[in-house]
């Protein structure tokens, strides 16, 4: 059984579910790490004498060459954990891979001297996707910069808890915003994504890349955009969307220099984890000429014999992930004698060889040495210390990255901004506080929307209500639950309504709603002994113990405990509330039937109080909607995209008495707000964007700041434009700008300004490129407006002929531009035919094929101002050549087929758990005529099956032959097949249809 987990209401998060960073886990590696300097592990000096390692004169291959020389096998085995020892006889102090750094320094939790719990405060800048919003790589190099200055601020004061190396950026593709991390990732595009990633790792590690700053790692490789099942579900790429998509991501980042490893993520891709999967060696180091230090996700090569059961014994999986070209095992918090003794085990059963070993050791230490480890004065970062944390300089970079961060999403008739407003109504549930999420450090200071509102305007001025419901529960023999004004457990005992007896309900969408005490503002919470307890600042934690659900019944309602469902195996099936004969209230029923009914009573209307302060002002401010930790987060996705119930209503109630209403939607993903940009004439968008979210959003309210920023991602509709969150191939289900064929809510690209821009003629310097060329874009940009912009001027591509579906359009290049009132500016974008090249799947290469692609340069993906077209000579796909070995995976079309992985090592072939699927290869070269096909096939059940060879149609087209698969088994072991062929001569389509279970590898034609 799983122990209980921990109390939700310590100041510090339970992190041993998701990475080794517990408060726990560092007093643990105390006695390891013992022998770590205060300094951060730097050599203080070196001797006439020193090792050449120390020498930093020398290049770096030779000092790692010679480091790694005097290190015996064991010592090396001891380095490939997360949590790296001592060596004493060499002089070298511990080391400790992995500090969250998403949007500032994160977890950033520890003990003094005296063992007393602290936690420290860093800058917290905008979320990922808030710096996405931006579009403004230069901003995001600077907080870069400023995160990476932190780190070694951290470092120097304690290095046992604040490694060095980097767990961010965060560049998974967004493609679902129903993903419960979307806030971690940039943007559904892989070119910004690319764009903002690599600034963000320049500006981490610094302008040297042999001396680092921090070494920023990327998370998580490949494909992982959904938290339902993670660790067991598959996401099935095709070659192009693989190619094209997901890879495009991670790959600008590492090929300049501006990565210095990645992390694998918890899924599998084609039924292979990602844990140990050899795209790490095969595909990622092919794209730098320098050494990464990959690592795994916390967990995941346990996950390989645990939850996907992939290796019967850890001494296999760990050798798997070490020879795929994942370098250090982040697993089991900080004891690392399991992977140490799983590595040796390999090593005897020569399973390893120690130069696997060696490869590993040699990429970590090279990282280690680029850190400055084992210079004498730590390198040019070494002298960085505590006091650059939370620095004014920080501060302000914090609050115009938060301020760069908003979107505006509609203004009709000059709404915003509030032109001297004598009275401003501040409404809702975010408009007087600052959330935080899991990969946030702790706020130094908060500056709420209010708060700014009330510095610029005045006390008297602004008016504020949360316009939440307030609410005293009742029992049927009159008892009200009371909430002790020190924080403890809730009983119903009082025979009046009170103070200790009232709740502020907060509404957070699909039925969710937390609880805040009254009498001390703290919210409740599942506590120890299944009791409920008044005791959190905010909802908090791995397990999100605040979250709770009124269920009407029998003319009441009965409470719900509803938060994460992850620890069943601990909770069990008991989740309604029960008050006791003493009127303690416990989670002890496990159906409502059995629970204690309550009344609702409402003491006061959250509606009727904004439509009070709305009434009488000159303009209404409702700031409305997520709390992190409740609407989707890591291991929660999202259901729907709404705007929680409660929420809406007050908006729509706002809306109604005072028309002058504008919406801060403050969240984390798009929103589904169809009602609102029908109705409502203002609304901005912003994510959690740290302290200095609340002047950001007066800043641009007043008209202080012009806001520029721009959506990095599609906002839907509904969620129903959307196939399954499973659904990974963005081509064959038509995702993202790039293929949704949909009228969006607000496109990708979106936003506006407080002034115009007009776009003048799109001009190309060369109307004809080869393969190789390139041209320039250009665009004379003139701001029509009364006051200064920035608008980001965007170019987009798309092929107008091609052998394979071509995206609409798709990102190639952007410039942010400022231009002051009445003047112009010519925007320069560069185009390379190289960039419009795609996967050819006949081929497994790329190719630019000769084609004329529109050049489309606007304001967003569906803000086209102005286009042109370049012709580009390039090839000419030629016809299908089957004859030829053919991977099953490079179809063209399926449809009821997986794929899933050949064997545990390498290859994908195509899986068809049950009858009726088929692949397509279109085009194919018949020449005079196939007489026979060739196939590798395996079949794990019993009995044989037939694998049916159709021309033009998968259902009705004509059969040329049948290929019987015999059962082989195993799902690994394949065996060849033949079978002859009908005929066919000339080109046309090619169907496999599979008529039962099979995994097909390749196949070939055959004269």
């Amino acid at each position: 059984m799983r122990p209980r987990p921990a109390d939700q209401t310590s100041p510090l998060p339970e992190l041993t579910r998701r990475h080794a960073l517990t408060l726990a886990a560092g007093a643990a590696a105390a006695p390891v790490l013992a022998g770590l300097p205060a300094a951060g592990g730097l050599v203080p000096s070196a001797r006439a004498d020193s090792p050449p390692f120390r020498d930093p004169g020398l290049p770096l291959p030779a000092r790692v060459e010679d480091l790694l020389g005097r290190l015996t096998l064991d010592e090396k085995v001891a380095l490939l954990h997360q949590y790296q020892p001592e060596i004493p006889r060499l002089g070298i102090a511990a080391f400790k891979t992995g500090t969250e750094a998403l949007h500032g320094i994160a977890w950033s939790t520890d003990r003094d001297a005296g063992g007393a719990v602290r936690t420290a405060t860093a800058t917290v800048f905008p979320q990922a996707i808030g710096l996405a919003s931006t579009w403004d790589p230069d901003l995001v190099r600077r907080v870069g910069t400023a995160v990476g200055v932190e780190a070694r601020g951290f470092h120097a004061e304690n290095p046992r808890v604040w490694g060095l190396q980097l767990w961010a950026p965060v560049v998974n593709l967004l493609r679902d915003p129903r993903w419960g991390r979307n806030e971690e990732g940039y943007s559904e595009d892989p070119y910004l994504t690319g764009v903002i990633s690599t600034a963000y790792g320049h500006g981490i590690q610094g302008d040297d890349p042999d001396r680092l700053r921090a070494a920023p790692v990327l998370k998580h490789y490949l494909a992982n955009n959904n938290e339902i099942h993670r660790d067991t579900t598959s996401s099935v790429l095709p070659p192009r969307v693989k190619r094209e998509y997901y890879e495009a991501a991670f790959r600008p980042a590492v090929s300049a220099g501006a990565a210095t490893g990645l992390m694998s993520a918890y899924n599998l891709v084609n039924g292979r984890p990602m844990s140990a999967h050899r795209d790490f060696n095969d595909v990622v180091r092919g794209w730098t000429d320098r050494p990464l230090c990959n690592v795994t996700d916390a967990g995941g090569p346990n996950n390989l014999v645990g939850s996907q059961a992939y290796y019967p014994t850890l001494a296999e999986a760990d050798a798997a992930t070490l020879k795929a070209g994942l370098d250090s095992f982040t697993v089991d918090d900080t004891d690392s004698s399991r992977t140490i003794e799983a590595i040796t085990t390999a090593l005897s059963t020569g399973l390893l060889t120690e130069s696997d070993v060696d490869t590993a050791v040699r990429n970590i230490l090279s990282l280690r040495f680029r850190l400055g480890e084992f210079d004498p004065d730590g390198g040019p970062y070494g002298g960085i210390g505590r006091d650059v944390v939370d620095s004014p300089a920080h501060r302000a970079l914090a609050r115009e990255a938060a301020t760069g961060a908003i979107v505006l999403l509609k203004n009709d008739e000059g709404t915003l901004p509030l032109a001297a407003p004598r009275r401003v109504a501040v409404i809702g549930p975010l408009a007087d506080t600052l959330y935080t999420d899991w990969y946030s450090g702790a706020l130094p200071y908060r500056v709420t929307p209010r708060d700014a509102l009330t510095e610029r305007l005045g006390q008297d001025a602004v008016v504020f209500t949360e316009g939440v419901d307030r609410i005293a529960l009742r029992t049927a023999d009159g008892r009200y639950v009371t909430a002790p004004a020190d924080g403890g457990p809730l009983r119903a005992a009082a025979p009046e309504a009170g103070e200790a007896e009232r709740f502020d309900v907060f509404d957070w969408g699909e039925d969710v709603l937390t609880l805040r005490a009254v009498v001390n503002g703290r919210y409740v919470s599942f506590g120890s002994g299944r009791t409920l307890e008044n005791t959190a600042d905010q909802p908090h934690g791995w397990f999100v113990q605040q979250q709770f659900k009124l269920v009407p019944a029998g003319g009441g309602h009965v409470l719900e405990y509803a938060g994460n469902e992850t620890d069943d195996a601990w909770f069990g099936p008991r989740r309604y509330v029960v008050a006791g004969a003493d009127g303690l209230l416990t989670v002890d029923a496990e159906d409502p039937a059995a629970a204690t009914p309550f009344t609702r009573e409402v003491v006061r209307s959250g509606v009727e109080e904004g439509v009070r302060a709305a009434r009488d002002a000159d303009a209404a401010v409702v700031v409305a909607g997520s709390m992190p930790f409740i609407n989707g987060r890591e291991d929660d996705d999202r259901r729907d995209m709404s705007l929680a119930a409660g929420q809406h209503a007050l908006l729509e109630a706002v809306r109604e008495a005072n028309p002058r209403t504008v919406l801060v939607l403050e969240n984390s993903y798009p929103t589904t707000i169809g009602w609102a940009q029908e109705h409502v004439p203002a609304i901005l968008w912003t994510c959690h964007a740290g302290a200095e979210t609340g002047n950001a959003v007066a800043d641009v309210l007043l008209g202080e700041a012009n806001p520029s920023g721009r959506l990095p991602q599609t906002w839907y509709r509904s969620a129903d434009d959307l196939p399954g969150i499973l659904e990974y191939d963005i081509i064959k289900h038509a995702r993202t700008y790039q293929y949704f064929p949909g009228t969006p809510l607000y496109p990708f690209g979106h936003g506006l300004s407080y002034t115009t821009f007009r776009y003048g003629a799109v001009r190309v310097s060369r109307p004809v490129l080869d393969h190789r060329g390139e041209a320039e874009v250009s665009v004379d940009v003139t701001n029509t407006g009364e006051r200064a912009g920035a608008e980001v001027v965007q170019l987009y591509t798309h092929q107008r002929t091609s052998r394979d579906p071509q995206p609409r359009l798709r990102l190639r290049a952007f410039r942010r531009v400022r231009v002051e009132p009445g003047r112009t500016r010519t925007v320069r974008l560069r185009l390379r035919a190289a960039d419009l090249a795609h996967w050819d799947v006949t081929r497994d290469r790329w190719v630019v094929e000769s084609a004329v692609h529109d050049i489309l340069v606007g304001a967003s993906a569906a803000d086209i101002r102005g286009r042109c077209t370049v012709r580009v000579r390039g090839e000419v796909i030629p016809p299908r050549d089957l004859f030829r070995e053919t991977g099953a995976e490079t179809f063209d079309d399926y449809a009821g087929v997986t794929l899933t992985d050949r064997s545990k090592e390498r290859g994908t072939s195509v899986g068809a758990p049950e009858g009726g699927g088929w692949i397509l290869f279109r085009d194919a070269a018949l020449r005079r005529g196939a007489g026979r096909i060739a196939a590798v096939v395996a079949k794990e059940s019993p009995g044989a099956t037939t694998i049916t060879v159709r021309l033009g149609d998968p259902r009705t087209g004509r059969v040329l032959g049948r290929i019987p698969v015999p059962s082989t088994g195993d799902r690994y072991r394949y065996t060849g097949v033949h079978a002859t062929l009908a005929r066919a001569a000339g080109r046309g389509d090619v169907y496999l249809v599979f008529d039962g279970e099979v995994r097909l590898a390749t196949f070939r034609l055959l004269r």
